[in-house]
């Protein structure tokens, strides 16, 4: 069950936001604090989600550093 930084749970298709500023590997981008991810999708880890953010196609993110909307 995947859990955001504060332990609410997460499902598919919901809207999160990041809550620090996150280096993106491979590219110059940088994801702000405060961005909006929506629709989200869940992994086989249940520490990490699948989304897709601004420009940035077929992201992984940690779920320590969301916070659901």
């Amino acid at each position: 069950m995947a859990k955001d930084s504060n332990g609410n749970v997460l499902n598919d298709g919901d809207s999160v936001t990041v809550i620090k500023d996150l280096k993106v590997k491979g590219t110059s981008a940088t994801l702000k604090r405060g961005t909006l991810v929506k629709n989200i999708r869940l992994t086989d880890n249940e520490d990490e989600i699948e989304c897709n953010a601004d420009k940035i196609k077929g992201l992984v993110l940690k779920t320590c550093f969301l916070k659901k909307v």
